[in-house]
């Protein structure tokens, strides 16, 4: 009986620790990996490790990069540097570049104020975000925040906290993408066609 192997059991109670993972699949995905020849599991486990030996975050605008290596937007010639695009997850960061509407830069903050998740202002990089604004040269600031209550709470404090700290910026053009994507859906599901045409035709906050 599986209840008397602790191997799998113990197995699976790390299965269980991966969001999105449904319990009707854990079971499902036990068995792929019991399936695997040891040479392709030795391969996930160097890829595993290797991901997070080799991977941090940029200290500028928090995406996944490189250890000891150049954010690849941050340090980019091409991109436009009086833009900056706010966006909640890397995964939403993903979803703008796959549509090639945008060439600026990038600032993620890790998620969305949400009191009843225990998550405050100070669990994201507004801070960051804040000083980075004060310090550079930004002539549009664009937040591409999930369309929910979470996602609009989070743009509006932020905007009063740029509006509260730095006056002077008053040039700084503040818009979000436009209503083109549903009201409670999340980027990274969307469509590129629907993501595109959102940052495309956004709109003053």
């Amino acid at each position: 009986m599986i209840d008397n192997n602790q191997t799998i059991l113990l197995f699976i109670k790390q299965l269980q620790k991966i969001p999105y993972l449904a319990c009707k699949n854990l079971y499902v995905v036990a068995q792929y990996f019991l399936d695997l020849e040891k040479q392709e599991a030795d391969n996930l486990c160097s890829a595993i490790k290797n991901l997070k030996e080799n991977t941090q975050k940029c200290d500028i605008c928090f995406i996944w990069k490189e250890r000891n290596k150049d954010c690849s937007i941050c340090s980019s010639k091409r991109r436009d540097q009086e833009t900056v695009c706010i966006v909640e997850t890397w995964r939403d960061l993903i979803a703008i570049e796959k549509t090639g509407s945008f060439s600026g830069q990038y600032h993620i903050l890790g998620g969305s104020i949400c009191p009843l998740e225990g998550i405050s202002p100070q669990d994201l990089t507004i801070n960051p975000l804040i000083n980075r604004i004060k310090n550079g040269s930004f002539k549009e600031i664009i937040f591409a925040l999930n369309q929910t209550p979470e996602g609009e709470a989070t743009a509006t404090y932020i905007v009063s906290k740029i509006k509260q700290l730095i006056p002077e910026k008053d040039n700084i053009t503040i818009s979000c993408i436009a209503r083109g994507l549903p009201v409670g859906a999340t980027l990274e599901y969307m469509d590129r066609l629907t993501v595109s045409k959102a940052v495309v035709e956004r709109r003053h906050f």
